[in-house]
């Protein structure tokens, strides 16, 4: 076997955001506003950084996270004029939203996971993400898959930064000429391909170029591994 190892990125690659999650969200606060809700990216980093009150990183716990994000839903309340109720309301959307069925596996993840588990690779997830990390892979059953969790959030570097795709390297021992990675988003596939890995961009709605390293969905990680 010429590959010892497979990394995947999480939200868009493995998972997605729960789309009901996020209506009740939207809809809930819009009720309390008496406005449309809106989170255009923009608006969530400075609701971000407004709950980091000066920290950084964020987080590096699950106890940290947790009080980050309970801070979190209480600015972004304020920010929408709600002054009623202002801690119990964020406490109940973070009870709702907190790593509480906020993501869904894409229906090919399972069948994917469990090839490359049976075939001997070793397997992990690099993220642009929090502590919860693990925490969210194992409240949808799939963390027994994966022997490294690489958050940016542990490491002080995100993608596509050689500092958290060698964190993951070394969490394997292995090097990247040894190892697949798969992501949905173009500049951290080809940060990881310019590293030396074997990199995939997955693009399910199939606009982007079509080349060798550009796939629709997760099985044809198994039609390239079962070809070299």
């Amino acid at each position: 076997m010429r590959y010892k190892a497979i990394f995947f990125d999480r939200d868009g690659t493995l998972t997605y955001f729960n789309k009901e999650k996020e209506a009740w969200r939207d809809q809930t606060i819009s009720q309390w506003s008496g406005k449309p809700f809106d989170l255009p990216y923009e608006k969530m980093m400075l609701l971000f950084g407004l709950a980091s009150e000066g920290k950084t990183p964020w987080y590096q716990t699950l106890d940290d996270e947790r009080a980050f994000f309970k801070r979190y839903y209480r600015y972004l309340l304020i920010g929408e004029g709600i002054e009623e109720k202002i801690n119990e309301r964020a406490e109940m959307l973070f009870d709702a939203l907190w790593c509480n069925g906020d993501r869904v596996l894409f229906p090919e993840t399972t069948e994917v996971l469990e090839y490359f588990y049976s075939h001997g690779y070793k397997m992990g997830v690099i993220s642009d993400t929090s502590p919860s990390l693990e925490y969210t892979l194992q409240q949808l059953g799939i963390a027994k898959y994966f022997t490294s969790f690489t958050a940016s959030s542990l490491v002080g570097a995100g993608k596509p930064s050689p500092i958290i795709f060698n964190a993951a390297l070394n969490a394997q021992n292995v090097s990247a000429e040894e190892s697949l990675y798969v992501d949905d988003y173009q500049p951290e596939a080809d940060g990881a391909r310019d590293l030396g890995f074997t990199s995939f961009l997955i693009d399910r709605t199939g606009n982007s170029e079509n080349n060798r390293w550009t796939i629709q969905n997760l099985k044809q990680l198994i039609d390239f591994a079962e070809t070299v």
